[in-house]
């Protein structure tokens, strides 16, 4: 697994980076070799974030986590990685390797009559069926996402429910 890892506000220490790829050593045998991971260690006033984003085989995996010092976001993350890989096990067994199972910073408020695009972000669209796209909106911790539906050739998005389940919301072509 190619391991990158990335300060924002900070650079991280010779030894987070040694912790940080003994720990994902962890999350390195449900991949192949050819696996990109990156590790974006964020040092904020009160408290520290680690995101860690694993690219393998067009399916993506995401943990964030936040605590009061790198190391402790860093485990917390990688616990939220291996939880959410083995709670969809039977699903990815498909995708990656055949032998590999033996919170956010505050907003500012925004007053109600404008609008403001603080981020905006270019994604592959691919085609996918309902049910892997669920699985990827799982595994990267979203409640929504965003594809290319494999049935109909039309840009879809399903997303969670209140309820626990999911919705899928498709374009009406009229």
């Amino acid at each position: 697994m190619n391991i990158t890892i990335i300060g924002r506000k900070c650079t991280p220490r010779e030894s987070f980076k040694e912790r940080a790829e003994k720990k994902l050593a962890k999350v390195d045998k449900f991949f192949a070799a050819e696996a990109d991971a990156k590790i974006t260690a964020t040092v904020e006033k009160s408290y520290q974030t680690v995101e860690i984003t694993v690219n393998s085989d067009g399916m993506v995996f995401r943990a964030q986590e936040r605590a009061e010092n790198l190391n402790d976001a860093l485990d917390k993350c990688v616990d939220n990685l291996v939880r959410r890989i083995r709670k969809n096990k039977t699903r990815l067994e498909k995708r990656l390797r055949s032998d590999a199972f033996d919170s956010f910073p505050e907003q500012e408020d925004i007053a109600e009559d404008t609008f403001e695009v603080v981020r905006t972000k270019a994604v592959a669209v691919k085609p996918q069926s309902v049910e892997e796209a669920i699985l990827q909106m799982n595994l990267l911790g979203h409640e929504f996402y965003m594809f290319r539906n494999a049935a109909t050739d039309a840009i879809s998005l399903v997303y969670k429910r209140k309820d626990g389940g999911y919705g899928l919301i498709e374009p009406d072509e009229e």
